[in-house]
């Protein structure tokens, strides 16, 4: 844990913060400012950067016995519609009345002159995120296949709330949301990129040609992946937070299985950037067709159209990985010096496999 400003990312007050190129994440005084409004802890702040941060950026604070952790979009300016940190806590409070693993939400703060965007403080899980390494007492093979179909599990779960009353009636529109997904996503391309990869619009052309028929209407999350599960500290497999709430909306459930099976690293299969848990390459952990299988068993749906949506997907991937790389190239990762760069092949890689998925060879016409 940090507690001296690193005079960038993190200031002491607002006057360290006029003198940066670029506004800092976290400004303690007024961080702190806000906790003694809220009754959060007493006493100095400590603070340490939670996960890689490619779009949202998470913190964990300590201050004297009290932990919490804050999440906050990335430096403004920001593009409309994303971000909306206010919109994420909420998700996750309704979600947690219906017995959905997130995190308790503590406090929001709306008022952009705290730390320039809006932010919350949600509650500290104590568990682990399975990533580039297998935490012991999930290392065993019988433990290694209880991680993955825990995974799917929680996907059942999650796509079976009803949707149709309430508070979980009201967080978006199912009708048409896989036209609204490539409409919405192909007007992105050109605001977030500096170079030409015409493979953008001929996706996007082959996706809406090909629009499959929804089966179902449920809380999509929009980016479940294994890095966005926290599992119990303890065997067995158990997930007891699903994070990273910013893309949840209502609508086809299968966009998250797509999601889920096409950002799946599995061995013998070309890698793209979004494969950001690479141990499930390794043996026990079940293969992207056994976790689609799981997940059909438990919901009785019918899985032909799946090569769609996993096209989808990483179209979709590809779009806001090239935002990031273009915030990279403008100065605005300063600490970036791995993923954003990574992006330059990585971009095209993702619209490759796409291509795949949607049977568009390279010599196709469509």
């Amino acid at each position: 844990m940090q507690t001296v400003p690193d005079g960038a990312e993190v200031v002491a007050g607002p006057e360290e913060a006029r003198h940066l190129d670029s506004p800092p994440l976290l400004v303690v005084d007024a961080v702190t400012e806000f906790l003694d409004a809220q009754g959060i802890g007493s006493g100095p702040l400590a603070w340490q950067r939670i996960g890689d941060g490619h779009s949202n950026i998470t913190y964990l604070i300590e201050r004297g016995d009290t932990s919490v952790v804050l999440r906050r979009g990335p430096r403004p300016p920001l593009p409309k519609s994303t971000h909306d940190m206010v919109r994420e806590a909420r998700i996750q409070k309704i979600l947690r009345g219906h017995g959905v693993p997130v995190p308790e939400i503590i406090a929001v703060c709306e008022d952009e002159s705290v730390l320039g965007v809006p932010f919350y403080l949600m509650s500290r899980l104590d568990g682990t995120v399975v990533t580039d390494t297998i935490p012991t007492h999930l290392f065993s093979p019988e433990q290694r296949t209880a991680t993955s179909a825990a995974v799917v599990d929680a996907l059942v779960a999650l796509h079976g709330i009803d949707v149709t009353t309430g508070e979980l009636a009201a967080l978006g529109s199912p009708g048409g949301y896989l036209r609204r997904q490539v409409e919405r996503f192909s007007g992105l391309w050109e605001v977030n990129t500096t170079r030409s990869l015409p493979e953008v619009e001929r996706i996007a052309h082959w996706l809406g040609r090909n629009l499959p028929t929804s089966q179902a209407t449920a809380v999509v999350h929009g980016d479940y992946r294994m890095g966005n599960l926290m599992f119990a500290p303890q065997s067995p497999a158990r997930i007891i937070g699903i994070l990273d709430w910013e893309m949840a909306t209502l609508g086809d459930p299968l966009a998250d299985l797509g999601y889920l099976t096409a950002t799946y690293s599995e061995a013998g299969t070309p890698a793209t950037p979004l494969e950001l848990t690479p141990v499930t390459q390794g043996p026990g952990y079940l293969t992207r067709r056994q976790l689609a299988e799981r997940y059909q068993a438990r919901t009785g749906l019918d899985l032909t159209p799946l090569p769609w949506y996993q096209a989808l997907a990483l179209w979709k991937a590809a779009i806001f990985c090239e935002a990031i790389h273009t915030r990279w190239q403008r100065g605005e990762r300063p600490n970036d010096t791995v993923f954003a760069p990574s992006l330059e092949a990585g971009v095209p890689r993702l619209l490759a496999m796409a291509a795949q998925y949607a049977g568009l060879g390279a010599a196709t016409r469509d």
